[in-house]
C-alpha cells in the first residue's frame, strides 16, 4: 500500500496541476485586452488628474515599444483636434482634452500590438456620442440578452453596492474606453418606473462613479407615465403644467445624483408603451417637454422612433410617417434614434428612409449588437459587415454620396449633436458576451462609433489579432509577425467572419425576406407561425405573404408604396424589377415562383439554391474551425466547436422548415442538384426553438 506521504504528495501536485490550468484558463474575460507591456517607456505630462493618471498606467502595462522609451501627454489646443479626438506620433501623444489623451495611449497600444505603424496622425471621432444602450431590467434579466444577467442589476433587487459590483463596473468601463465608447444607458427601452425613484438613483449614482473614470457618461430610458405612475400625479400629458413642473424637479434630482449626466432615453407609443399619442399629443410635444427640464443641465433626449400602429397596411412604413411631418417642430437637444432598418433589426433590410429625409432634426442610428435576429449567442455571424452596409448606404438626399454615414455624423447636415447607438450584448457570462465571437460585435460597434470609415476587414484584422495571437516569448517579437499564424489561422478566421453574415442571411432569409421567425424569442423558422388572436403584423405570413401565385411583400407603387419613401434614383430602382438589388428583391416585391433571376434560375429555385447555400456555408464555417485547433487554447476552441455545432443544426432546421413550407405554395419540386429535407415539416412546426 502506498505511503500515505507519498498520497499527499501525489494529490497536492495534481491539485497544484488543476489551479495551474485554471489560473491559465482562456476563458474569454480580458476580452480584446489581453497582452502585457514587453518592455519599459517612461510617461511624462504637466498636469495631472484621475483620466490622465488612468491613461499613464495603461501605457506603461501595455507598451510594445522600444525599451525605454519616452512619450510626452501634451493637452494643448489644436484646432485640427475635434471633441475627444487625438494626434499620435512616434513619442508623443496630443489631445484637447484629457480624455482624448486616453483614446490615444489606447491606439497606440493597439497599432503596437497588431503591427502597424506608428507616425504623425490625427484622429477625430465620427459622432460625438458613442452609446450602449443596455436593455436590463431591475430584477436583473436582460430583454434579448443572451450571455446571462445583468452586470448593472440584482436578480433578489438589492440594491446594495458590492466590491464585485464596482471591480465588474470597471472593467466594463476599461473596455469601453479602449475602444472610444463614452456613454451607457443602464436600463431597458421598455423601462420600469423604478429607474426614477431615490432608490435606484443611489445605485446609478454610484455606477456613474466608476464609469465616470473612463470617460463615460450615464443616461437612463424612462417610462413616459412616470409622473402617473410614481409622481402621484393623475395624468403624465406632456403639456399639463404639474405634469411639466414634475419632470423639472425630477430632472434636477437626478443631475443631484450624477452632475455629468448625459439624458434620456424614450420609447414611447410602441408596443405598448405609454406615450404623448395617449393625450393627442406628438412625439415632439413629449420630446419637447423632457428637453426643456434636460437643457439647463446640458443633458439630451433621444427619442426612438421604433413606432407602428396595428391599422397600416405596411409597418415598414410607419416611422417615416409618423416622424417626416415633425421634421424641425423638436428642440435642438431632442436626437431621434433610428433603427438601421425600417422594421426591425433583421438579418438584411434597406436602410430606413428616415435617414438623410430628416433634414431639421438630429438624427441618430439605433445598431443591434446583440443577435435578437441573427442566431442569439450560439451563431457565429460577424455584424460589422452589416453596419458597414447600412453606413455605407447612399440615402442621396443631397446627391451622389450623401451616405447614412455622411447624413448622421454632421458632414451632410448641421446637427447640434451627434450620435450613434448599440444595443449591448453584454451580460454577466465570464466571457461577457455568451459567444467568444460575439465579442467582436462589442469591439465592432465601438470602432465604427469612431470611425464610421472603418472597413470591416481592418476591424476583424485587428480584433483577431489582439484576442487571439498568443504573446511570443522573444521580447520584442509579437504574434502577428509570425507568418504561420498570418497564413494558418488570421487569414481562415478573418475569412470566417466576414462571409458569416451572409451565410447566415442565405439560410434564414435570402433575397429580401425578413420576419419569418418561429414565436416572440426570433430565433428558429417559422413562416408558418400565425396563432389565433396575434396581431398580423407580428406574424410572418404578413411579411413573406407566400401564396400559390408567388411570394414577397409588394413595396411598389402598385402595392403599399414604400419605395416613395426613398429619395431618387433609389424610389425608381427599387420599385423597378429589372433594377432593384435583388438582395431586396422579396422586400419590395411579390413575384410568381417561375419569375427569372439572374442567375437564370427561376424563383422558386434561387430561393432553393440560397438555403442550401447557406447550410454550406456554415459547414465550411465549421470545418475550418476545426483545421484551427493548434493555434488557439483549449477551452475557447471546443466552446466555439460546439456553437458550431448548433448553429450547423439550427441551419439545416431553417433550410429543411422554409423549403417544406413555401413548397405548398409553389407546388414545385426540390432541384435534384440541391440536398433534399432531413427533418420533417410537421416535426419543425411542433419544434419548441426558444433558447433557454
Amino acid at each position: 500500500m502506498m505511503n500515505k506521504k507519498i498520497l499527499l504528495m501525489v494529490f497536492s501536485t495534481i491539485i497544484l496541476f488543476l489551479l495551474a490550468i485554471n489560473l491559465n484558463a482562456e476563458d474569454g474575460h480580458k476580452l480584446w485586452l489581453r497582452n502585457k507591456n514587453i518592455a519599459n517607456v517612461k510617461v511624462s505630462c504637466s498636469v495631472t488628474s484621475p483620466i490622465l493618471s488612468i491613461a499613464k498606467l495603461e501605457l506603461e502595462n501595455g507598451w510594445q515599444g522600444k525599451d525605454g522609451s519616452s512619450v510626452l501627454f501634451s493637452i494643448k489646443k489644436n484646432k485640427l483636434i475635434k471633441g475627444d479626438g487625438y494626434k499620435i506620433a512616434l513619442n508623443e501623444i496630443q489631445a484637447n482634452t484629457d480624455l482624448g489623451i486616453l483614446y490615444g495611449v489606447y491606439e497606440v497600444l493597439r497599432r503596437q500590438q497588431t503591427g502597424r505603424i506608428i507616425k504623425d496622425e490625427i484622429s477625430n471621432p465620427s459622432y460625438e456620442r458613442r452609446i450602449l444602450n443596455h436593455w436590463d431590467n431591475p430584477d436583473g434579466t436582460i430583454e434579448r440578452g443572451y450571455a446571462g444577467l445583468s452586470i448593472f442589476w440584482h436578480m433578489d433587487k438589492s440594491l446594495e453596492v458590492t466590491e464585485n459590483d464596482k471591480k465588474l463596473w470597471q472593467e466594463y468601463a476599461l473596455a469601453n474606453a479602449s475602444i472610444g465608447i463614452n456613454g451607457s444607458v443602464l436600463d431597458n427601452v421598455n423601462s420600469s418606473p423604478l429607474m426614477l425613484t431615490k432608490e435606484y438613483l443611489q445605485r446609478v449614482k454610484s455606477i456613474a462613479e466608476v464609469l465616470r473614470q473612463y470617460g463615460i457618461r450615464t443616461y437612463l430610458s424612462v417610462k413616459f407615465s412616470s409622473p402617473s405612475l410614481i409622481g402621484g400625479l393623475k395624468t403624465s400629458d406632456p403639456l399639463n403644467s404639474d405634469v411639466i413642473k414634475w419632470w423639472q424637479e425630477k430632472v434636477k434630482e437626478v443631475y443631484s445624483f450624477v452632475p455629468d449626466f448625459g439624458g434620456f432615453l424614450i420609447k414611447a407609443n410602441s408596443e405598448g408603451q405609454p406615450g404623448p399619442q395617449d393625450y393627442n399629443r406628438t412625439h415632439a410635444d413629449g420630446a419637447n417637454m423632457l428637453a426643456d427640464a434636460l437643457k439647463p443641465f446640458g443633458g439630451i433626449v433621444m427619442w426612438r422612433a421604433f413606432v407602428y400602429n396595428p391599422n397600416d397596411k405596411d409597418r415598414a412604413k410607419q416611422a417615416y410617417n409618423e416622424f417626416m411631418p415633425l421634421d424641425g417642430q423638436f428642440r435642438d437637444n431632442v436626437i431621434i434614434q433610428v433603427k438601421n432598418g425600417p422594421v426591425d433589426f433583421q438579418p438584411r433590410e434597406p436602410f430606413s428612409p428616415l435617414f438623410g429625409a430628416m433634414q431639421k432634426t438630429s438624427v441618430m442610428p439605433e445598431l443591434q449588437i446583440t443577435q435578437e435576429y441573427l442566431g442569439h449567442s450560439t451563431h457565429l455571424v460577424f455584424l460589422s459587415t452589416m453596419w458597414e452596409e447600412f453606413l455605407n448606404s447612399d440615402t442621396f438626399q443631397k446627391g451622389k454620396g450623401s451616405t447614412v454615414a455622411r447624413c448622421t455624423d454632421g458632414s451632410v447636415f448641421n446637427q447640434k449633436y451627434t450620435a450613434i447607438a448599440g444595443v449591448a450584448n453584454i451580460g454577466l457570462d465570464t466571457n461577457w458576451c455568451g459567444h467568444h465571437f460575439a465579442q467582436s460585435h462589442w469591439y465592432a460597434f465601438g470602432r465604427l462609433a469612431w470611425n464610421n470609415k472603418l472597413t470591416s476587414e481592418k476591424i476583424a484584422d485587428e480584433w483577431i489579432k489582439l484576442t487571439f495571437a498568443k504573446v511570443a516569448t522573444e521580447k520584442n517579437k509579437t504574434p502577428y509577425s509570425d507568418k504561420n499564424w498570418q497564413k494558418n489561422f488570421l487569414a481562415p478566421v478573418k475569412k470566417v467572419m466576414l462571409e458569416s453574415r451572409e451565410a447566415a442571411v442565405n439560410y434564414m432569409m435570402p433575397l429580401g425576406l425578413h420576419h419569418i421567425f418561429a414565436g416572440n424569442h426570433h430565433y428558429g423558422p417559422g413562416p408558418w407561425y400565425a396563432p389565433k388572436g396575434l396581431r398580423a403584423d407580428w406574424t410572418p405570413p404578413y411579411y413573406h405573404k407566400a401564396d400559390t401565385l408567388g411570394i414577397g411583400f409588394d413595396r411598389t407603387s402598385n402595392g403599399t408604396d414604400a419605395v416613395s419613401q426613398y429619395h431618387e434614383p433609389l424610389h425608381s430602382q427599387f420599385n423597378n424589377l429589372k433594377t432593384c438589388p435583388e438582395i431586396y428583391l422579396l422586400w419590395f416585391h411579390h413575384l410568381s415562383w417561375n419569375y427569372k433571376m439572374k442567375s437564370g434560375r427561376t424563383l422558386w429555385d434561387e430561393i432553393c439554391y440560397r438555403y442550401d447555400l447557406g447550410v454550406k456555408q456554415v459547414r465550411e464555417i465549421k470545418k475550418t474551425w476545426e483545421t484551427l485547433k493548434p493555434f488557439v487554447d483549449d477551452e475557447r476552441f471546443m466552446h466555439i466547436e460546439n456553437r458550431l455545432i448548433d448553429q450547423c443544426a439550427n441551419a439545416q432546421m431553417w433550410k429543411d422548415g422554409c423549403l417544406q413550407y413555401f413548397q405548398q405554395f409553389s407546388k414545385k419540386p426540390i432541384p435534384e442538384n440541391i440536398e433534399q429535407p432531413l427533418y420533417p415539416l410537421e416535426e419543425l412546426m411542433k419544434k419548441d426553438f426558444t433558447r433557454k
